[in-house]
């Protein structure tokens, strides 16, 4: 079982979100969220797999809140489901560590898959949120050491969505290795994590 914590100021909003949850047989809703200060309460007192966030909150908003859930915890995850695509907000949640961000205008069906992939270590980026930080990263963003060629195979099953152990059974190599990749990558893009790394590539079109 996938267990959330659904964070969301909107009571309607977020009952709806839970109903939809709550048909999953594989999702178990542990917890709401009415806050940004109550999303992180309630993370450290629940330790959910996965805190579905929306940005905008009292108290705390969610860019805010994600980062205070990942540093208390890094092994929730944090997937953003919000109906705001600004740059600045789309930013401040990738950069505080959250790894996804869909909308709420999304299928349902496209919500609950999201939650089983950032739950299973994937990132998940709506595509319009992916063409919006390619054309605000696109110019300014230093420009990048050159990637091997086994570097940008494990990048391209990383944008695909493929966990650490799926990569190494498509290339035949070691999940060690695969790390070690992984770091080259983020050393030479300049990025700290997986969906920057996804989103710096498209950037400089390399995926």
């Amino acid at each position: 079982m996938i267990r959330v914590l659904v964070a969301d100021d909107h009571p309607i909003v977020r009952s709806g979100i839970v109903a939809l949850l709550a048909r999953a047989a594989d999702i178990e809703v542990v917890g709401e969220a009415a806050d940004g200060e109550e999303a992180v309460r309630l993370a450290a007192a629940l330790a959910p797999d996965l805190v579905l966030m929306d940005l905008r909150m009292p108290r705390l908003d969610g860019a805010a809140a994600t980062a205070q859930i990942l540093a208390a915890d890094g092994r929730i995850r944090v997937l953003i489901l919000t109906t705001y695509e600004s740059d600045d907000q789309i930013l401040g949640a990738i950069e505080a560590g959250a790894s996804g961000y869909l909308l709420k205008a999304a299928p349902q069906a496209e919500i609950l898959e999201g939650v089983r992939s950032v739950a299973g270590g994937q990132t998940v980026l709506a595509p319009s949120i992916a063409a919006t930080l390619v054309q605000r990263l696109r110019s300014d963003a230093p420009a990048p050491r050159r990637l091997s060629a086994r570097e940008l195979e494990v990048l391209r099953l990383v944008a695909s969505g493929d966990s650490n152990p799926d990569i190494a059974r498509s290339l035949f190599i070691g999940e060690a290795t695969v790390k070690t990749h992984l770091v080259h990558v983020f050393e030479k893009l300049g990025v700290n994590d997986r969906t920057r790394a996804v989103t710096r590539a498209m950037e400089l079109g390399l995926l």
